[in-house]
């Protein structure tokens, strides 16, 4: 049961920090309706850090699911 606690804390840690290390690009553009409306496909370290947020936020999911059946 501890395991899975401090699993569950560290998941949640590097899940925060790979969110925060994402660049959302808009700045304050989007506030005042001038967004940029170009498609951009991900590459390099941004879909590295895309593909990191979903497996992470998918083991999130699953260790907390296992923390409250057992």
């Amino acid at each position: 049961m501890k395991l899975i606690q401090i699993g569950q804390i560290i998941i949640a840690v590097l899940l925060i920090l790979v969110i925060l290390m994402q660049n959302r690009g808009s700045g304050l553009s989007g506030i005042f309706g001038g967004s940029n409306n170009v498609y951009m496909t991900k590459r390099g370290m941004e879909k590295t850090l895309f593909t990191t947020t979903i497996v992470l936020s998918i083991i999130f999911f699953v260790i907390s699911l296992l923390s409250i059946i057992l």
